[in-house]
């Protein structure tokens, strides 16, 4: 199936964001996807391209399916506008919730009816919270999810920086200055906690040689999905596959594991909750 690809600037507070959109060409009417649109959340300090083009290259693959695909840059990352340091996590979910909004209304183009995340690590914990604050998301797909957003991104960043940022108010990473209310907003959510209060359905994907996100992330998340009351969850773990699916046979199976989901969740005829 062809599609047509196009940027696009979604406005935000004072500034806008910058996002990309795949768009199936010609819309059949027995195409079970055709109304749906997946958005694409990237992790820390990522964008829209992602890792090895991990983001450029799945919009286009599952794009072919017949869904919408739409992959975003948060604010300061990218092409967007914005201090992404000076934010912190509530920021990046009212993010993702504006451009919810921006795509259930838009006037140019398909306005989303049904609306999937797709959170990729850190973007994973602020799919998970987003989708536990919104009425109408009917899955999540998840690949190396953070479970433990203060204590994953400390690590990450080193605990000499985040000491200088307590210290000094800012610390210097990959050239993002980090503040330190970034930090302290990592303590306001538990995305494991409020995982169990999403009841649609989810996929979890994890490649096993993850050096950034450990393989447990998955076992915790499968954990709190599997309590809840409704909704299913699948998990894969993606033999060979690092934090950014970076390997030839990782990524196809990643890609091909989340489009066959999709294809059962389109033939399931599943409804917003």
């Amino acid at each position: 199936m062809s599609y047509a690809e196009r940027s696009v600037r979604i406005p935000f507070d004072q500034y806008e964001l910058a996002a990309t959109f795949h768009e199936p060409e010609l819309i059949r009417k027995d195409d079970m996807l055709a109304d749906t649109t997946l958005l694409i959340c990237h992790g820390f300090v990522g964008n829209r391209i992602g890792v090895d083009r991990l983001f450029v290259k799945a919009a286009r693959d599952l794009a072919m399916s017949g869904l919408t695909v739409v992959r975003f840059d948060y604010g300061g990352c990218g092409e967007s506008e914005g201090d992404y340091g000076a934010g912190g996590l509530d920021l990046l979910v009212r993010q993702t919730r504006e451009v919810i909004a921006f795509l259930r209304s838009r006037k140019q183009g398909r306005a989303a009816r049904r609306i999937l995340l797709l959170g990729h690590s850190l973007g994973g914990a602020v799919s998970v919270i987003t989708a536990s604050l919104e009425q109408n998301i009917e899955g999540l797909i998840l690949w190396a999810p953070v479970p433990r957003p203060f204590a994953d991104i400390v690590r990450i960043v080193g605990e000499a920086g985040y000491e200088e940022a307590v210290q000094y108010g800012r610390t210097d990473h990959r050239g993002y200055s980090l503040q330190e209310s970034f930090f302290q907003s990592l303590h306001a959510y538990d995305p494991l906690q409020q995982a169990g209060q999403f009841l649609g359905d989810v996929l979890l994907l994890h490649g096993n040689r993850d050096e950034v996100i450990p393989l447990d992330s998955l076992f915790y998340y499968e954990r709190e999905f599997r309590l809840r009351e409704s909704g299913r969850c699948e998990t894969e773990i993606i033999v060979r596959g690092d934090h950014t699916f970076s390997l030839g046979d990782a990524y196809q199976r990643l890609v091909g594991r989340t489009s066959g989901w999709l294809s059962s969740f389109a033939g399931s005829g599943t409804v917003a909750i």
